[in-house]
């Protein structure tokens, strides 16, 4: 099966489509990648194809709260506000600030 390119680069901001919560994209999987029990943890209704590209993200809740890692598909994702900045602890790991287009600009450390 052919892979698709993936819509959303390392650095992007995005807004997940069911649950509202919002990332920066911190690596990305051409195809899911995850264990099977993962996967099969989501209720089926909702469950994803696996053959799309899947995100790493850091993540927060749409009030900045709570900041944790999630894995999404990018059947669940769309592009979040550039102006609405995400205040997560492991941003300033990874990226060195933000554009002006809201893009975060990964360390030198992290780019291959």
């Amino acid at each position: 099966m052919r892979q698709r390119q993936a819509k959303f680069a390392i650095g992007d901001s995005v807004e997940h489509k069911i649950y509202g919560f919002r990332g920066v994209v911190f690596d990305v999987d051409p195809e899911f990648d995850n264990t099977e029990e993962w996967w099969q943890s989501i209720p089926a209704d909702v469950r994803p194809s696996k053959d799309q590209p899947f995100y790493h993200l850091f993540a927060v809740q749409s009030d900045n709260s709570n900041p944790y890692i999630a894995y999404v598909s990018e059947q669940n994702l769309t592009a979040a506000n550039p102006e609405d900045p995400i205040d997560h602890p492991g941003i300033g790991e990874y990226f060195a600030g933000q554009q002006g287009n809201g893009q975060y600009i990964p360390n030198n450390s992290v780019v291959n």
